[in-house]
C-alpha cells in the first residue's frame, strides 16, 4: 500500500507519559508490555508507572450498565496521572477510548466534572480534567513517520502486513485526534516506515469481533466474526497481523487457536505481532527482549523470513 509521506516530526526533546497498562495486557500479554517499555525509550519517550490505577475501566461494558461509576473509575486514573504533571499513555484501544470519552464528557458538562469531584473529596484526589489522554500509536505519530524510519536500521523487506486499526481506535470520531475519515492510513504509514509492506484487504475496518461484551458472552458469534476477517487475511496472503490493541490481540490470537481445533486443522496460523515488537525489529532488537517468543500463534516462522 503506497501512502504518503508525514511532515517531520518537531519533536527535540524527552517527553514522559503515565503508562497505563490496562487489565488484558499485564495479566495476559506481558510480551506486549515489554515491547512497548524497549522501544518507546529509545526514540525518547519516557514511560513513568502509574501507581494505583484500576481498570479503565471497559466503555462498552460497565459505562453501558453505570455510566456515572464509569466515569468516576476512570476519571480516578485519570487523575493519578494529573497529579503526577504527565499526560497517561496506553497501548489498549479500549482504555483509550475509556479516557478520550470520560476527559470529553467533564470538559463539555462542568457539572458532570463536579460530581466526580464529589465523589474523589477526602479521597486526596485532585482532578481538574486537564490531563491528555494519547495511545502509543498517537504519540508514535506525532514523531512522524519519517523519524521513525531514520531509527530503522534493519529495514522489514518482503513482509506483507495486514494492519487491524480496532474501533476504539477510530471511534467515535469526534473524541479523537484523526481525520474524520472511513480511509485512515496513519498506522499504515507507521509499518511501512519499517519496509514492511501493508496490503489491502477485504473488510479491513471490520471489528476484531471481542468488544462490547461479545467475547464474553457470546463466544461463538466473536469467533465467526473474527473467523471472516482472518479469511480476508489468508486471501490477501498476509505474512503477519499488526495491531495496537490488547484486546484486538487477545481476539486474534486465541481465536485462531478455536478455529484450528474446531476445524480440526491448522489453517490459521497467521502471527499476530504488536506495532511495537515490529518497529523493535526493524530497529534491530532482540526478538526475545521484545517477547516474540512469548506468543499464543508461533511467530518463528515470520521471523525466520524477516531475519533470514
Amino acid at each position: 500500500m503506497k501512502v504518503k509521506k508525514r511532515r517531520e516530526s518537531k519533536l527535540t526533546e524527552t517527553q514522559t507519559y503515565s503508562f497505563f497498562l490496562g487489565c488484558v495486557m499485564p495479566n495476559r500479554f506481558p510480551n506486549l508490555e515489554a515491547s512497548i517499555r524497549v522501544v518507546l525509550p529509545k526514540l525518547g519517550i519516557q514511560l513513568e508507572d502509574l501507581d494505583g490505577a484500576s481498570c479503565c475501566p471497559a466503555p462498552g461494558v460497565v459505562r453501558s450498565f453505570d455510566e456515572p461509576t464509569w466515569l468516576a473509575l476512570a476519571s480516578r486514573n485519570l487523575a493519578l496521572a494529573e497529579m503526577s504533571g504527565h499526560d497517561i499513555i496506553t497501548g489498549c484501544n479500549g482504555c483509550y477510548g475509556t479516557f478520550k470519552e470520560a476527559l470529553a464528557e467533564v470538559r463539555e458538562h462542568p457539572d458532570r466534572l463536579k460530581e466526580v469531584q464529589k465523589v474523589f473529596k477526602g479521597l486526596g484526589l485532585k482532578f481538574d480534567g486537564k490531563v491528555e489522554a494519547k495511545h502509543v500509536i498517537e504519540v508514535l505519530y506525532e514523531l512522524g513517520p519519517d523519524f521513525i524510519r531514520k531509527q530503522v536500521t534493519k529495514p522489514i523487506k518482503g513482509i506483507k502486513v495486514g494492519v487491524h486499526y480496532g474501533c476504539h481506535l477510530l471511534k467515535p470520531s469526534k473524541t479523537r485526534p484523526w481525520k474524520q475519515t472511513q480511509r485512515h492510513t496513519f498506522l499504515d504509514e507507521l509499518v511501512e516506515a519499517t519496509g514492511a509492506e501493508s496490503v489491502k484487504y477485504k473488510d479491513k475496518d471490520m471489528c476484531c469481533g471481542a468488544g462490547g461484551g461479545v467475547r464474553g458472552s457470546q463466544v461463538a458469534v466473536s469467533v465467526d466474526i473474527a473467523k471472516e476477517k482472518l479469511d480476508n487475511l489468508i486471501s490477501a496472503g498476509v505474512d503477519c497481523i499488526i495491531d495496537v490493541c490488547s484486546f484486538c490481540h487477545l481476539q486474534y490470537e486465541t481465536a485462531q487457536a478455536q478455529l484450528n481445533k474446531e476445524l480440526g486443522e491448522n489453517k490459521y496460523k497467521i502471527p499476530v505481532i504488536y506495532y511495537t515488537q515490529l518497529l523493535g525489529l526493524a530497529m534491530g532488537l532482540d526478538p526475545t527482549e521484545l517477547g516474540l517468543d512469548k506468543h499464543v500463534v508461533n511467530t518463528q516462522p515470520l521471523l525466520d523470513k524477516i531475519l533470514g
